[in-house]
């Protein structure tokens, strides 16, 4: 039977964040040298992220490195979505309380939303990860983990929302698991999944 081979081509990551990439690098399964920051390319764009839905998001990022560097380019996009918010915060979790990155203050404003409310706890994370070709090709993955909203945090190994949320079939919130065992079913882990074996079928020769 005839073997076949990887050729991955150089591939720039719409981030800055070091551990991003390391995650990334171990998620996909990829050489390390085959996923670069989007800070390797000097005068490489800050992107606004001005979609509707997790997809869009991931996409513009992708767009943006891909038209900068001429490389096939990853951008991804997640965030929690609270059903009785009717999918609150969304693509604004990272800024939901007005300033980006305030995990304090999003959680706050979270629980104070959620408090009146008599309705299922029920949530999920979510997450888009796009990979866009030079010649225009663009694929997008997408991973869902469904859970519950606690009342009050609980951990410190996480960050965002990861203290009130308890995943389904876990009696220990993101905040709290291990960082390898979440990283084995979250919502990037299976949107990661996904686009490991698009890449394959797409870098396979």
């Amino acid at each position: 039977m005839e073997k076949y081979a990887l050729n991955y081509p150089p591939l720039v990551l719409a981030s800055r964040n070091q551990h991003k990439l390391i995650e990334l690098q171990k998620l996909f399964g990829i050489p390390q040298d085959s996923l670069r920051l989007a800070t390797d390319y000097p005068g490489s764009p800050d992107v606004e992220e001005n979609g509707t839905t997790f997809e869009e998001n991931a996409l513009i990022k992708a767009r943006a490195l891909r038209d900068f560097t001429g490389e096939w380019a990853v951008g991804d996009d997640s965030g929690l979505e609270v059903d009785s918010l009717g999918g609150e915060p969304g693509i604004y979790s990272a800024r939901y309380a007005g300033q980006h990155g305030d995990d304090k203050a999003n959680n706050l404003l979270l629980l104070q939303k959620m408090a009146p409310l008599s309705t299922p706890r029920t949530a999920h994370f979510t997450c888009a990860i796009a990979l866009v070709s030079p010649d225009g090709r663009e694929f997008v993955t997408m991973g869902h983990c469904p859970g519950t909203i606690l009342h009050q945090g609980r951990g410190n190994n996480g960050f965002g929302y990861d203290p009130l949320f308890l995943p389904d079939g876990y009696n220990r919130t993101f905040a709290e698991l291990p960082s390898d065992v979440k990283c084995s079913f979250s919502h990037r882990a299976i949107a990661a999944a996904k686009m490991c074996e698009t890449m394959k079928n797409i870098f396979t020769r």
